[in-house]
């Protein structure tokens, strides 16, 4: 029978490399994989090249290999509610390539499914498809790497000529999702948000590794209710239901004569 389960975080983690590229899921702080982005820190992996909507905050997600300079590049679509990765990128530090978020899902999708490129409106008649946005700078300030153009084609839609540009898939050395219930053969389920960008990374890498909260025996998910197929996930770890979750901004309604 597959089984797809490894005793810890760490064991799972051991054979990413120097260099590797990541495509971690995570919307927000909901669904980020700590207990695996944890074990990679401890075990001083660097020079990363990391995949994902956005990069945790400074003491949270993505955000302790950020602050610990072991990542080389990030490509994401928000990365407003970090300080540091503000001063890496401005100060040279760190390369980013910015992608819009319909966009990022879609290039992780195709990478996964095996799409090389697809045509999108979005981005047409900005930097994203001329080119020109800076992706590293240098210390001094000036542009060092800028992004480059696209290749933009015309379509005829539903009778109207509109102007598409070529988006390149996204496939990654691995993947590290959160899922809050799994099976020994790797089919998934995610929690509401979690949802949102933890399936498409987990298809983008050539190993998935998914942390889950609560693993069960094959068959006891409902197969209506799989939100990722076990043919995606390689490697399975679980970490239980009282892993800490953070809440990025806490909004609360003041009561009636507070």
């Amino acid at each position: 029978m597959i089984d797809k389960q490894w005793a810890s975080a760490a064991e799972a983690v051991a054979d990413i490399p120097n260099g590797a590229s990541l495509a971690v899921g995570g919307f927000g702080l909901s669904g980020n994989p700590i207990a695996l982005i944890e074990a990679l820190l401890a075990q001083g992996t660097k020079d990363l090249s990391v995949v994902s909507n956005n990069c945790g905050v400074d003491d949270w997600g993505l955000g302790v290999l950020l602050n610990a300079q072991r990542i080389r590049k990030m490509t994401s679509s928000y990365v407003g509610e970090n300080k540091e990765f503000e001063r890496q990128f401005l100060s040279g530090e760190l390369e980013l390539e910015l992608t819009p978020q319909g966009t990022l899902a879609e290039k992780l999708r195709a990478g996964g499914s095996g799409i090389a490129a697809f045509f999108t409106q979005t981005g047409v008649g900005t930097q994203v498809a001329e080119g020109g946005l800076p992706r590293r700078y240098n210390p001094d300030g000036s542009i060092d790497i800028a992004s480059p153009a696209k290749d933009v084609r015309t379509f005829d839609v539903n009778g109207v000529a509109k102007e598409f540009v070529l988006e390149e898939a996204i496939a990654t050395d691995f993947a590290l999702v959160h899922a809050v219930a799994g099976d020994r053969h790797g089919n998934l389920v995610f929690n509401k948000a979690a949802r949102n960008f933890n399936p498409l990374a987990a298809m983008a890498g050539r190993i998935c590794i998914a942390q889950v909260e609560q693993l069960v025996e094959p068959g006891e998910i409902d197969p209506d209710r799989v939100h990722l197929p076990g043919v995606f996930v390689h490697r399975i770890v679980e970490v239980g239901t009282d892993i800490e979750k953070r809440i990025e901004r806490r909004t609360v309604t003041k009561s009636e004569g507070a």
